[in-house]
């Protein structure tokens, strides 16, 4: 009697479990929008929402998500003020309307895993940022990047007024700030950098590493230090400190 070949026997293919996610923010259509969105996806689904930080910690508390979705301003304990106790808990990527510098700043001091203002990202570069930050990836998107590099050039600015030679001293303090951002100002335009080389700059001097511009820019690390490398090379500088300080002015 002949006997049929079954064939090879296969291992069964290997099923990711969806990221489960906690939003928390105080204005409901946005939570239904991000729900709905993120729920209806293979790769991601949302355990639980919040109105606000208490209920966000507490939830949290409850299904241990594998990131927070966080708004900065929420009425009762906002984003920043619950922060620092939900990253105990689980990765928070910070999720907001909200870029001004200090927030920025204040956010990433205190633990955020990512910082994605709304307006600048896809449905897929938010996912994709949610599962960067789940395995320690920071993410930052160009509108929070730009509040960094506005900081950084701000103290900057003051580090320079106070150092000041004697011979600088007698430029009117009003004055100095200019005379720096005309100084930058000019490198840039004789610099000749593309506008994605100037955006990478920018990055550079608000003291990013190459993983966290990646991230920013949603290129690869590769991608990255080839820029750099012809950054470089138009700025006539060796080494990162120097290319940020011809760029903002202060060398």
């Amino acid at each position: 009697m002949q006997h049929l070949n079954a064939g090879p026997d296969f291992p069964p293919a290997t099923v990711t479990a969806p990221l489960r996610l906690v939003v928390a923010d105080d204005n409901p259509v946005i939570r239904a929008g991000l729900t709905a969105l993120l729920s209806d996806r293979e790769d991601t689904t949302v355990v639980a929402e919040a109105a606000d930080g208490r209920e966000a910690y507490e939830a949290a508390l409850l299904h241990r998500p594998d990131v927070i979705l966080l708004d900065v301003r929420m009425p009762g304990v906002d984003g920043i003020s619950a922060l620092p106790h939900l990253v105990r808990l689980a990765p928070v990527m910070m999720l907001t309307y909200s870029h001004e510098t200090e927030t920025v700043r204040e956010a990433l001091r205190l633990g955020a895993g990512g910082y994605l203002v709304h307006g600048d990202f896809t449905t897929e570069q938010l996912v994709r940022a949610v599962r960067d930050v789940r395995e320690g990836r920071p993410h930052v998107t160009p509108g929070a990047a730009r509040a960094l590099v506005t900081g950084l050039r701000e103290s900057a600015s003051a580090h320079a007024e106070s150092e000041l030679p004697p011979l600088l001293g007698l430029i009117p303090p009003q004055n100095l700030s200019q005379l720096q951002s005309d100084v930058g100002q000019s490198y840039r335009s004789r610099s000749q950098l593309s506008g994605r080389e100037a955006e990478i700059m920018d990055l550079i001097a608000s003291g990013m590493t190459n993983q966290q511009i990646a991230a920013a820019c949603f290129i690869s690390e590769k991608t990255v230090k080839n820029h750099i490398n012809r950054i470089f090379a138009k700025l006539h500088s060796t080494t990162r400190s120097q290319a940020a300080a011809k760029w903002l002015g202060v060398a």
